[in-house]
């Protein structure tokens, strides 16, 4: 994703201008427009201190402009379940890097879903915001375009042949700054009948960024941990099956810092 934003304070309008994003994707990774211009809407609803409506009238003064074809603006019969839930936070963290306001956040909703014949289930899990020039990341959160809950873990306990083993925060997995980026979360679930896995997940590769100095909070991992005691590191996105006492691991992203750390 590629953007540049220009912004005219004289006639209280803005740019954005998507030139040079890649060309459809082959995979599911592409954002249908409306997933862009709502991107945009949100990005620029959070730069207005004031209480207005949140509807089309915002976006009036804003110039979007879209390559077509393209990752995000794909035509049938591209494949976009990626484009709602990955490729937006993609968009709204390269929007407020262009900004240089807020730094990367983990830029993904993590997409973690399991089943077998008789259990289903699909949760989202929550990972680093990115800091800003006044305030650290929030650790262990949801970002930007989500915001789902996740089961409480007696419910899904009682509910799912599944054990989570533990979940916590990814200690110093944010990135240092004058401000830090939030830390992630580490996610254990142990199954007790033989299951299938898919993940659906970003920023396994590419760092959250850091912005005005800062330093980049650490990439994702995903791994099965199998009960003979081997681990497979898993790639973002896979689907992968697993037997009983095998379990599904998940170190989610940190957010990116803020301003040089020497300025703490």
């Amino acid at each position: 994703i590629q953007v540049s934003v220009r912004v005219d304070p004289t006639r209280r309008s803005a740019t954005i201008d998507f030139s040079g994003t890649s060309d459809q994707h082959p995979g599911n990774f592409n954002a249908p427009q409306a997933v862009c211009r709502s991107a945009v809407l949100y990005v620029f609803r959070c730069m207005v201190n004031d209480a207005i409506p949140l509807n089309a009238g915002c976006l009036v003064p804003l110039d979007i402009q879209i390559p077509d074809p393209s990752m995000i603006s794909p035509h049938p019969p591209a494949a976009v379940i990626a484009g709602n839930v990955e490729t937006s936070q993609l968009l709204v963290d390269t929007l407020f890097g262009a900004l240089g306001v807020v730094a990367g956040s983990q830029g993904t909703m993590n997409n973690f879903i399991w089943g077998n014949d008789e259990h289903q289930y699909y949760e989202t899990i929550c990972g680093g915001a990115g800091a800003t020039a006044t305030a650290k990341g929030a650790s262990a959160v949801h970002t930007h375009m989500t915001n789902t809950r996740l089961t409480d873990p007696e419910i899904l306990e009682w509910r799912h042949p599944v054990r989570v083993v533990h979940f916590k925060i990814r200690q110093n997995s944010g990135g240092p700054g004058a401000n830090t980026g939030g830390d992630g979360v580490i996610r254990r679930i142990e199954f007790l009948e033989p299951m299938t896995i898919n993940v659906l997940s970003s920023r396994r590769k590419v760092v959250p960024f850091g912005a005005a100095g800062g330093e980049p909070g650490l990439v994702g991992i995903n791994r099965v941990l199998r009960r003979d005691g081997t681990t497979e590191e898993l790639p973002g996105s896979t689907c992968i099956e697993v037997d009983a006492y095998d379990a599904f691991e998940i170190e989610t992203p940190g957010g990116g810092g803020f301003g040089p750390a020497n300025r703490r």
